[in-house]
C-alpha cells in the first residue's frame, strides 16, 4: 500500500496562511521606512560631491594626492599633512571627515560616513577597509536608519577588508586584523581578530 503524507503536517499553503496571520507589528515593513529626518547637506552639495568623488578619488586614474586632498578640503574635510590616498577610495560625505597627519588610506577603502569619522595621526587603513557609520534598528517595524560616529586614534591600523562598525572607538595604536569586524570599541595597543573581533594579544612596538 502506498505511503500517505502525515495528515497532521501543515501543507505549504497552510504554513503561508499562518505566516500571513501574524501581527504586522512583528514583521519588518520596508514600505514604512522613512529617513526624512536625515539631512546630511543641501542637495546641490551632495550632487557636486558625487561627481567630484567619482572624478578625483573613486577611480584608478593617476590623480596627484595633493589634488585629492585639496578637493577634500574644498568640500569641508579637515585633512592634515603627509596624507597618502591610494586609488579607488570612496568617501560618502567629506564634510563629516577629519584626517590627521601622515595617515595612509589604502586602495578601495570605503569611508561610509553618514556621521562624523575622525582618523588620528599616523593611522593606516589597508586595502578594502570599511568604516561603516550607518545601521538599521532591526527591532523596529520601520527598520529605522541609525548613525553613530567612528573614531580612530593615533597609530591605529585597520587591516585589509576589515570592517569598523558604527559607534566604535579604536583607541591609540589598536590593530584590527585582516577581514575582521569591530562591533565594539578596541582598547589601546590591543590586536583584535575575528567576527566579531576579540582581543588576541597586545601590540608591542620597538624602536
Amino acid at each position: 500500500m502506498a505511503r500517505t503524507s502525515n495528515p497532521a503536517a501543515p501543507t505549504p499553503s497552510a504554513s503561508a496562511a499562518s505566516a500571513g496571520d501574524a501581527s504586522s507589528d512583528t514583521k519588518t515593513d520596508l514600505a514604512r521606512f522613512d529617513n526624512g529626518w536625515y539631512q546630511p547637506g543641501p542637495r546641490w552639495k551632495i550632487l557636486l560631491w558625487f561627481l567630484a568623488n567619482s572624478v578625483f578619488l573613486n577611480n584608478y586614474l593617476p590623480i596627484p594626492i595633493a589634488l585629492k586632498t585639496a578637493i577634500l578640503r574644498l568640500f569641508g574635510a579637515k585633512v592634515g599633512i603627509g596624507v597618502v590616498i591610494k586609488p579607488a577610495v570612496n568617501i560618502k560625505y567629506p564634510w563629516f571627515l577629519t584626517i590627521g597627519n601622515h595617515v595612509w588610506i589604502g586602495e578601495q577603502v570605503w569611508i561610509d560616513n553618514l556621521s562624523e569619522v575622525v582618523i588620528g595621526n599616523h593611522a593606516c587603513l589597508s586595502q578594502g577597509a570599511l568604516l561603516l557609520t550607518g545601521n538599521h534598528d532591526y527591532r523596529r517595524v520601520t527598520f529605522d536608519l541609525t548613525t553613530r560616529p567612528i573614531i580612530l586614534d593615533e597609530g591605529v591600523w585597520i587591516g585589509a577588508r576589515a570592517v569598523v562598525c558604527a559607534g566604535v572607538h579604536c583607541q591609540s595604536h589598536a590593530v584590527l586584523s585582516v577581514g575582521s569586524v569591530a562591533t565594539r570599541s578596541l582598547s589601546a595597543y590591543g590586536i583584535y581578530q575575528g567576527n566579531p573581533a576579540v582581543l588576541v594579544r597586545q601590540r608591542i612596538i620597538t624602536a
